[in-house]
């Protein structure tokens, strides 16, 4: 992966309390920093997905910069769309959709 496509997200657990960061790609939709709960098509979305369910309220660095944000799962027409073109900008996307009968979570991430 390229680094300028790398964000660190940190997220609380959600039983532990305790601050998790993860590396995970990203792609930058206007305002909006989109991301894939993919978990590269297994059966469980990840944990960072599960814990930012519980509490929206997250940590984004990107580059130089680092900030508070709110982490929103899309859905409807918002999230078709965007899944689409996420698979169609990056296919291995439509693979992990083929490995995993779950729905793939997409989460915007704006500032808090």
């Amino acid at each position: 992966m390229q680094r300028d496509r790398l964000i660190l997200l940190t997220t609380t657990g959600r039983s532990t309390g305790v601050p998790y960061t993860t590396p995970m790609m990203f792609h930058r939709d206007g305002d909006r920093l989109l991301i894939v709960a993919s978990n590269i098509g297994a059966p469980k979305h990840p944990d960072w997905y599960l814990n930012l369910r519980k509490d929206p309220h997250v940590t984004v660095e990107v580059g130089e910069e680092t900030y508070p944000a709110l982490a929103t799962p899309l859905t409807g027409e918002d999230r078709a769309r965007t899944w689409a073109m996420l698979k169609n900008t990056y296919p291995f996307f439509a693979e992990h959709e083929m490995a995993t009968s779950r729905v793939i979570p997409v989460v915007a991430l704006t500032r808090a």
